[in-house]
């Protein structure tokens, strides 16, 4: 059964490059697969580091070394520490979460599994999701055409589009990564901002249906 229109809606605010959000994202897709033809779910890419454009600092890498180790502890996913010993690695997410946005629009039902191949590309395998050539890649698995990818994604229009996203998630408050919402007829509700386990997620959409 496919989700139908007046099934609630969660909108899920990550990025391709956020390490909690590589560890929260198969919690999302666990709900999602529960709720089989009950939840939609639309993938929000929000700005991380977007634009950046100086190598990450030692005590920038240390940072993050640091946030991956929390990570993994957590989840127990698999991490590939490698990439600290890149010396000029430029830290924008911006490719990865145009990437994203076209899949959105080219194959909205395949938006969050092409997420997790992202995340998995670029925690557990160490490929380069600023680079242009990964990413056709990666969409390629899902039967993404190169050409008409590589169309959308070098659009004016689609870096535009991914520009008014960022703005949206920044408007209904989506500024840590992963953070959950429930759209209402009156806006955006939060249900929850950081990693949190599947129960717990659950637990907080249900609480808030009941209160429909």
């Amino acid at each position: 059964m496919m989700p139908q229109p007046d099934n609630p809606t969660l909108l899920y605010v990550t990025n391709p490059m956020c390490a909690w959000c590589y560890g929260f994202t198969p919690v999302v897709r666990r709900l999602r697969a529960l709720w089989h033809g009950r939840l939609n779910v639309r993938v929000l890419p929000g700005n991380l580091q977007a634009h950046a454009s100086e190598p990450l600092l030692p005590e920038q890498k240390q940072q993050l070394a640091l946030s991956w180790h929390r990570v993994q502890e957590r989840t127990q996913l698999p991490f590939d520490y490698r990439f600290f010993l890149q010396p000029n690695f430029v830290y924008n997410t911006e490719p990865a979460c145009r990437a994203l946005l076209c899949v959105r629009l080219l194959r909205p039902v395949l938006t969050l599994e092409v997420l997790r191949a992202m995340h998995s590309a670029f925690y557990a395998d160490g490929l380069d999701l600023t680079d242009t050539a990964v990413l056709v890649r990666l969409v390629g698995l899902f039967g993404i055409s190169e050409n008409l990818f590589l169309t959308l994604f070098e659009s004016e229009e689609i870096m535009g589009q991914l520009e008014e996203e960022f703005d949206y998630v920044a408007q209904i408050g989506g500024n840590r990564f992963p953070s959950v919402f429930l759209a209402t007829a009156h806006g955006a509700e939060l249900l929850t901002q950081g990693f949190c386990a599947l129960d717990e997620l659950e637990q907080r959409l249900l609480l808030r249906l009941e209160r429909r």
